[in-house]
């Protein structure tokens, strides 16, 4: 019996010490578990804040990509904007140069003109630049009035004068030449005054006319002839010219600009006729 119990005892302790092992084991694994899920949620938390911080930079991305699309598109509107103010430069400048030339060529014309007439006695014409101290008193809202150089320019708008497309003074237009051109007798007495007819840039359409200077040169004689029946300017102090289409005051691009280009001018010059 004695042999027998001790046998029973031990055999129980090792029991014992089987069932702690097992014990302290699971509770090792229990919290090794623990760790690894808190690990595993710390993980996918950090997975959602990359996955959120990658949708924001692909939004960002394609914000950039919209940003610089319409960046290119603005220079490229820039550039073509750039461009075309560069033609227009270059057409300017040609018509500038063009208009120097045309006013030299009249200056030269004005200078042979007085040639001419000091050789035939008929007038003795003096240089006078007091004629631009004051610009006429045009009471009249669509008659424009400039100084030109050393000549003024009182612009007759050919709507107020002419029917469309011919040389035949409507009353209305006979009446403002009159008011005009006795101001102008008024304020310049004595200098030389041109009457110079202009058209816009469209194809004459009467079959009177072969061109548009023929119809400007028959409005300015219209306006001339007026001037010297009913005001007081003298028919030698005047002379006549038509210019057609060459010396628009405006773009011909757009259908104001045609009509403030069909026009008549009294041109007052610095020379005096006597």
């Amino acid at each position: 019996m004695g042999r027998w119990a001790t046998t029973l005892w031990w055999s129980s302790g090792l029991v014992l010490a089987l069932l702690g092992g097992c014990a302290e084991n699971a509770m090792i694994l229990k919290g090794q578990l623990n760790r690894l899920q808190q690990e595993r949620l710390a993980l996918s938390h950090q997975l959602q804040e990359l996955q959120k911080r990658a949708t924001s930079l692909d939004h960002s991305n394609q914000e950039l990509e919209s940003v610089l699309a319409q960046t290119e598109r603005q220079n490229q509107l820039l550039n073509d904007q750039l461009k075309l103010l560069r033609e227009q430069l270059g057409g300017v400048t040609a018509q500038l140069a063009k208009l120097r030339e045309e006013k030299q060529a009249a200056q030269q014309r004005v200078h042979a003109l007085t040639a001419s007439m000091r050789s035939r006695g008929a007038v003795t014409i003096t240089p006078n630049t007091s004629h631009l101290a004051n610009l006429p008193q045009i009471d009249h809202p669509e008659v424009h009035v400039r100084r030109d150089g050393d000549v003024i320019r009182v612009e007759l708008p050919g709507r107020l004068l002419f029917q469309s497309g011919s040389a035949h003074l409507l009353p209305e237009g006979v009446q403002l030449i009159e008011q005009v051109g006795t101001e102008l007798a008024r304020a310049y007495p004595d200098q030389i005054i041109g009457v110079e007819g202009h058209t816009d840039s469209d194809p004459v359409q009467n079959a009177l006319w072969r061109s548009n200077t023929q119809l400007s040169v028959s409005r300015a004689m219209a306006v001339y002839e007026i001037l010297v029946s009913r005001t007081r300017l003298r028919p030698k102090q005047l002379y006549v010219a038509g210019h057609g289409p060459n010396h628009p005051v405006v773009s011909n691009a757009t259908a104001a600009g045609k009509q403030r280009n069909r026009r008549v001018e009294l041109v007052v010059y610095p020379e005096t006729y006597r």
